[in-house]
């Protein structure tokens, strides 16, 4: 039976790692980035790469696609040049982005209309579990589209979760990321009580552990940016963070503008939005009491 060709569009933070895991042999794997050095780090390690975004939607049955926002996925998608213009009937399109989910149901509607399956299959655990291939994908779908896409997904991912019909995935990823930016806001201002009653972060993570108020990931990141902020400058801080930050404000407002299409209110995500780039930065009142006093 001749290896499936699968796609992969956006091969950064998680996207890279994501790739190169489909090059178990199973796959005939294309990708295609804007950077081309990261296209030329996985073409060296048996990957096809391609000079567009047509080539690829071409040469394959299943493409996936790892961009920043919303904006980026509609570039891919849409036009002459795009994947809905290029791809065959029957090819399945994951998007593994954080984007809203109107936005989501509108490529799926366009989709459906070229006899093209999209759905959403965005995933957690960073860069390091994707290495490892023990992602978590949420997907919204219908099971057999799901079915076909489990191979693809099993080579990254340690958990799949069937969220249930289109944008149901999404939704979940974005509660998921609500859960978690709050975590790190609260761990960021917990940690400046501490410090300035003097305690130690890592006391506060002993205690956090036994009770299950703080999780591992929520130490890593406080402990992390608070050792790195005594030293660095606001520029290097931004250098190491700010990135982060902005997808975070990102993440955070896909929630936000979701909740408003289900008439729902969300004055929590709201007040993260407006503090969440200061934390990862550790600026402000989220900065750490020893380096004020420097």
């Amino acid at each position: 039976m001749t290896n499936r060709h699968v796609g992969y569009i956006g091969l950064g933070n998680i996207g890279k790692p994501s790739a190169l895991r489909l090059l178990d042999g199973h796959f005939v794997v294309h990708v295609f980035d804007i950077y081309q050095p990261a296209v030329d780090e996985l073409v060296a390690q048996g990957a096809i790469g391609c000079s567009s975004v047509a080539h690829l939607a071409k040469k394959c049955d299943h493409i996936g696609i790892c961009v920043r926002d919303d904006s980026q996925v509609e570039e891919l998608l849409y036009g002459s040049a795009g994947i809905f213009s290029n791809a065959a009937a029957d090819t399945v399109i994951s998007i593994h982005s954080t984007v809203t989910q109107a936005s989501l149901l509108r490529w799926a509607a366009d989709a459906s209309s070229k006899s093209l399956h999209l759905i959403d299959a965005p995933i957690t655990g960073g860069a390091h579990r994707a290495a490892d291939g023990t992602l978590c994908y949420m997907v919204g779908g219908e099971e057999e589209i799901l079915d076909r896409c489990r191979p693809v997904f099993a080579t990254s991912a340690e958990k799949i979760v069937h969220a249930g019909p289109l944008g149901c995935g999404i939704a979940l990823k974005l509660c998921n990321n609500f859960i978690q930016y709050g975590e790190f806001v609260l761990m960021a201002e917990a940690s400046r009580l501490a410090d300035s009653t003097g305690l130690s972060v890592d006391t506060l993570r002993e205690v956090g552990l036994s009770n299950g108020v703080v999780n591992e990931q929520m130490h890593m990141f406080v402990s992390g940016r608070n050792a790195m902020a005594l030293g660095a400058s606001a520029e290097q801080m931004q250098e190491y963070f700010g990135a982060v930050g902005q997808l975070a404000t990102k993440d955070l407002d896909c929630a936000l503008s979701t909740a408003a299409d289900n008439n729902v209110e969300l004055p929590t995500a709201e007040y993260l939005r407006e503090r969440i780039e200061k934390v990862f930065l550790a600026q402000d009142e989220s900065r750490p009491v020893a380096h004020e006093k420097e």
